[in-house]
């Protein structure tokens, strides 16, 4: 029996609607934004197997989200294609339905290096969308930025793979920090206009402590914007559904359409619906956060065995993390710089 429940609003009356869920710690790159070599080098210690949510804890928490609102799950890590039968979890996760019978919208945020080989099972297993990484189309540019690990011409298959298999529309994201890759914010544009590719440009952002984040490095979604309509002229979009993150535009001429995520210079905390499953279980109501709720411990509780009951509790659980839910740390950006903290790492929470 489906549950019927009123959508859980947290304390800036904010409804759940997204749930965000990291697989895995590791990654196949070391994006200096995200998983710097210096820090996540080869003696850096991951969580064990056993510490991982298994893939039915996964589905537990994400049913019990569903009840509370959740419409979109979106798959991460870490880089998730890493996760041994991710597209067993897909299967899973794509048998969820909301009250109304309707099926969740299951999407996926992936570096794209492993994707050529997986994209048919995914999509086959039910996945419904994918958003791949990638900060440049020059080489060495892509090198400097990925840390290396893979040639760009993996993920660039990747993307041909996600293609074909109708995973659409497919998205593309370049996080875009100065003096390193802004020169690539065009030929990215030049590359996928026409061919149904939305690029997304994400502003720098000071996501957990490791990588050495400056304001200085932030290229502005203004100067970004600027830089694409200086030769191909843009018209704004109207946002698709309340709490959409990404402001859009599209080609004048109709080639295709563009984002821009600004967190930095354009907060949009006011809108956001987002709860984070981190890969060992911990609820997180923010991407900028520095604690979490224990899920694991609730559901490994030996007198905690799928049930009703134990369903209940668990959901009593979510529902009072995302009700004492107050975060809005990238309105509060200056002051909470002023008085630094310990972030969780995006690598780990998911991004």
């Amino acid at each position: 029996m489906r549950l019927s429940l009123p959508p859980a609003l947290d304390a800036l009356r904010r409804p759940l609607r997204d749930l965000r869920i990291s697989v895995t710690d590791r990654c196949n790159l070391r994006c200096a934004y995200c998983m710097p070599r210096e820090v996540f080098g080869r003696d850096f210690v991951f969580l064990r197997h056993a510490d991982l949510l298994s893939f039915e804890e996964i589905v537990r928490v994400a049913r019990q989200g569903v009840a509370l609102g959740v419409r979109k799950i979106r798959l991460s890590g870490g880089e998730p294609l890493l996760r041994r039968g991710i597209e067993r979890l897909v299967e899973m996760l794509a048998g969820l339905r909301d009250e109304a019978g309707r099926p969740i919208e299951l999407a996926m945020t992936t570096n794209g290096v492993l994707l050529a080989k997986k994209a048919q099972a995914l999509k086959e297993a039910g996945l419904a969308r994918l958003n791949i990484s990638l900060d440049a189309l020059d080489e060495t540019v892509f090198q400097r930025m990925s840390g290396g690990g893979a040639p760009l011409a993996a993920v660039l298959e990747g993307i041909a793979a996600g293609q074909a298999a109708g995973l659409a529309p497919l998205k593309v994201s370049a996080v875009v920090k100065r003096g390193v890759n802004e020169s690539e914010i065009l030929p990215l544009v030049r590359y996928f206009r026409h061919t149904g590719v939305i690029v997304r440009f994400i502003e720098f952002m000071d996501v957990g402590t490791s990588n050495a984040w400056r304001l200085d490095d932030m290229v502005p979604a203004d100067e970004i914007l600027a830089r694409v309509n200086q030769e191909f002229p843009l018209c704004p979009l109207a946002p698709r559904h309340a709490g959409e993150v990404a402001k859009r535009w599209q080609f004048a001429d109709g080639g295709g359409e563009i984002g821009v995520i600004a967190s930095v210079t354009q907060a949009f905390c006011h809108g956001c619906s987002r709860l984070r499953l981190s890969t060992d279980g911990k609820l997180y109501t923010c991407l900028f956060a520095s604690d979490g709720a224990d899920l694991r411990t609730l559901l490994r509780d030996g007198e905690n065995g799928e049930n009703d009951e134990s369903d209940a509790r668990l959901r009593q659980c979510i529902a009072r993390v995302w009700a004492g839910r107050t975060d809005r740390y990238s309105q509060l950006r200056r002051a909470a710089s002023e008085r630094p903290a310990r972030r969780i790492e995006m690598s780990y929470i998911g991004g």
